[in-house]
């Protein structure tokens, strides 16, 4: 049985408003979009869903390279991730390697700042 947008709403409106506030902030992080910058036209079939509209509020971390000072680079990734010294290591090591998926963005600069003061090159996808 396929729900429908008419069942959707039908249990929305049995919910609070505490609830449905809930909903909208999962259905953003589920998502990765902020509805407040998405431009609704007066006519509902001309929705602008451009990325440029769409801000994405979560990213994913790449180190690209090490530079010289890998032991710092270790000891980075080792307190942000809570890894043990081998697993830290060990990733590193893999580098060019994802480090975190789905990252927000005040957690993505303290990161990226980190790594790259220390001459490791980061990116950001």
């Amino acid at each position: 049985m396929q729900i429908t947008k008419e069942d959707i709403l039908e249990k929305i409106s049995s919910m609070t408003l505490v609830e449905i506030i809930d909903l909208v902030d999962a259905i953003e992080k589920k998502f990765g979009i902020n509805s407040s910058s998405i431009n609704f036209n007066d006519n509902k079939d001309n929705v602008d869903l451009s990325k440029e509209k769409i801000k994405k509020n979560k990213f994913d971390l790449y180190l690209k390279s090490i530079g010289k000072n890998k032991i710092a680079v270790i000891k980075i990734i080792r307190s942000y991730l809570n890894l043990g010294l081998k697993d830290s290591k060990d990733l590193v090591e893999s580098c060019p390697v994802l480090i975190k998926k789905d990252v927000i963005k005040e957690d993505l600069d303290v990161i990226k700042k980190s790594l790259e003061k220390v001459g490791a090159l980061v990116e950001i996808k």
